[in-house]
């Protein structure tokens, strides 16, 4: 399995490289050569099996002679052994054909774990077999942050810096990324926002002299294991009700446009999808560039789901690849008028995008809205996230008896328990677990938006210089 960059301009290479490297040398992200393909029969043989065997199957797809079957099976078992339910990510009925698909089991209580538990034991593997160490630099609105230290931490071949807006993530969400106490994760606050953090990674890739002396390594979602690794899931639970011999609709939750890309390469892959909605809060620059052609940004807003205060949707640039007959000079073009002007035509992509999404943004009013009738009507009580995803099943999507309604939901409701609590008049706990998280001591700098002060800092705690663990 050979992989390509967005930009056209990069070399391809095999999965363990692209898992390695995370963003290409021209600085667009990878995408397979080609879609893998899977039968009807196929599919539908996912039926009743353990998350772990369907994640090894849909994966291995995309890892070619890179990984073994049964290399895989055993890091599958060994990630989603860490999931506090036997099914991973189990359905909720909250309405009639409408099914909440709880990702939020993992040991940091957001989908991310769902990846990032098996990307940290691919990428171990990997550089285990090269014997070489990584330094891994990520950005986080939240919940990235979190997933990627709890997957890393101890890891003997890779030290962990995550950036993060500081005081614009939760409380739960940043104690998350900032109380362990491994001496090879680093969580780094920025004076700034999302935007800017992401900004800073993509910057410290493309200094190329510095990601080669600290051998770095992305586990954002511009990092393609990332992606098929939450593929899997549209494929579960697709099958649980009814698929692949009647479609189901799936409405995401998306600021960065990676988990909703990720039910677009389930589709790619053979996966009968009636309708992909993608979900957003304010700051809405999805739901608008699907309504006038533009992805134009705007400033960020703060809301109460966090990570979603984006104006740059990274993976948005694989859409467009594919959406443009994988035509890396109009990316190219796209991307550098964007880094211009904060603004570009979408062209023919957005003919392709008006067939493939639909979109709907909610209001703080919305959001709490829609939590209080969810709550009202069964009980169930959805984060702030989450609720902008049901939000918009409700604006787009009509009541159909044929056509199950998935909304993902993307974290626990006691991860935002100040939001939950104005709404519900009620705080949700925290897993016994976690029970320790609000005590414990926190330990992170706060840096300025400043490549080079960040880049001085990485230098300085990395043990990544060359091959050799210092």
């Amino acid at each position: 399995m050979d992989y390509v960059s967005t930009r056209g301009q990069a070399p391809s290479l095999g999965f363990e490289d692209v898992l390695l490297v995370g963003l290409a040398r021209d600085g667009g992200l990878y995408l397979p050569k080609i879609w893998p393909q899977l039968t009807h029969e196929e599919i539908a043989g996912f039926a009743g099996k353990p998350f772990h065997e369907v994640a090894a199957h849909v994966i291995g797809l995309f890892t070619g002679s890179s990984v073994s079957h049964d290399e895989l099976l055993k890091m599958a078992r060994e990630a989603y052994g860490t999931f506090s339910h036997a099914a991973v990510t189990p359905l909720v009925q909250i309405d009639n054909n409408r099914f909440i698909l709880e990702l939020f089991h993992g040991p940091t209580m957001a989908f991310k774990d769902v990846a990032m538990q098996l990307l940290a034991r691919l990428m171990d593997n990997a550089l285990m077999k090269r014997k070489r160490c990584a330094t891994i630099v990520g950005a986080t609105s939240g919940d990235t942050g979190g997933a990627a230290i709890e997957a890393f931490r101890g890891s003997k071949r890779a030290d962990v810096f995550i950036l993060f807006p500081d005081h614009r993530v939760s409380d739960v969400q940043r104690r998350m990324m900032t109380t362990p106490r491994e001496k090879n994760v680093h969580a780094v606050a920025i004076r700034g926002n999302f935007d800017d953090c992401q900004a800073l990674v993509k910057a410290m890739f493309n200094h190329h002299a510095f990601a080669d002396r600290l051998q770095l390594s992305g586990v954002n979602s511009i990092n393609w294991a990332r992606i098929v690794a939450q593929v899997t899931y549209y494929f579960v639970a697709a099958v649980a009700l009814g698929g692949p011999y009647r479609k189901v609709s799936f409405c995401v939750p998306t600021g960065n446009f990676g988990d909703i890309f990720a039910g677009y390469v389930a589709s790619k892959m053979g996966l009968p999808i009636h309708k992909l909605v993608i979900g957003s809060n304010t700051n809405d620059i999805l739901p608008r560039a699907l309504t006038t052609g533009v992805y134009e940004m705007s400033g960020v807003v703060t809301t109460s789901s966090p990570s979603m205060d984006i104006q740059i949707s990274s993976n948005f640039e694989r859409y467009l690849f594919e959406s443009s007959s994988r035509d890396g000079a109009r990316v190219r073009e796209q991307m550098g008028a964007l880094a211009q002007s904060g603004r570009f035509e979408l062209g023919k992509s957005w003919n392709a995008m008006k067939e493939d999404f639909s979109a709907a943004s909610a209001s703080e009013q919305n959001v709490a809205d829609i939590t209080r009738q969810v709550f009202e009507q069964s009980g169930y009580r959805l984060d702030p996230h989450t609720a902008c995803g049901v939000y918009a099943a409700h604006k787009t999507l009509r009541p159909d008896g044929a056509t199950p309604q998935v909304v993902l939901s993307t974290a626990h409701p006691a991860k935002f328990p100040d939001a939950m609590e104005k709404v519900l008049g009620q705080r949700p706990a925290l897993p016994k677990r976690l029970s320790h998280l609000m005590d414990d001591k926190e330990h992170f700098p706060v840096l300025d938006n400043d490549q080079a002060v960040v880049e001085s800092y990485i230098e300085e705690h990395a043990r990544a210089l060359g091959q050799e663990l210092r």
